[in-house]
């Protein structure tokens, strides 16, 4: 019932910065959980970092202290600052949103991470 779109993924540096957005097409997204996830290849798909309607978050290991999530409600949308970025942070990031037990998936953006 909720389209989500991605957008921000490029090419970078390493050590540079992105910031991803993800914005959804319901209008009451803000009750939705929300998350990211990547998958690099040849590799599952991984969770990142995701976020509740109330604003907690959590990461996976791999982003802790260079990642930040957050939700802009009145905009539907949810962010991935990403920063530090090295190599092993290539993939494609995916937007993921929850509710009522169904899980909507994003189209995914690419991050390349390369000098």
């Amino acid at each position: 019932q909720v389209q989500l779109v991605e957008s921000g993924g490029g090419l970078v540096q390493p050590g540079g910065s992105l910031r991803l957005v993800c914005e959804a097409s319901d209008p009451v997204f803000r009750y939705y959980i929300a998350g990211w996830y990547r998958q690099a290849p040849g590799n599952q798909r991984e969770l990142v970092a995701d976020i509740t309607s109330e604003g907690s978050s959590n990461y996976a290991d791999s982003g802790k202290g260079r990642f930040a999530i957050s939700r802009d409600n009145a905009k539907n949308s949810v962010y991935l600052q990403m920063n530090s970025l090295n190599p092993e942070d290539t993939a494609v990031y995916y937007c993921r949103a929850k509710r009522g037990g169904v899980i909507y998936w994003g189209q995914g953006t690419q991050v390349t991470v390369s000098s």
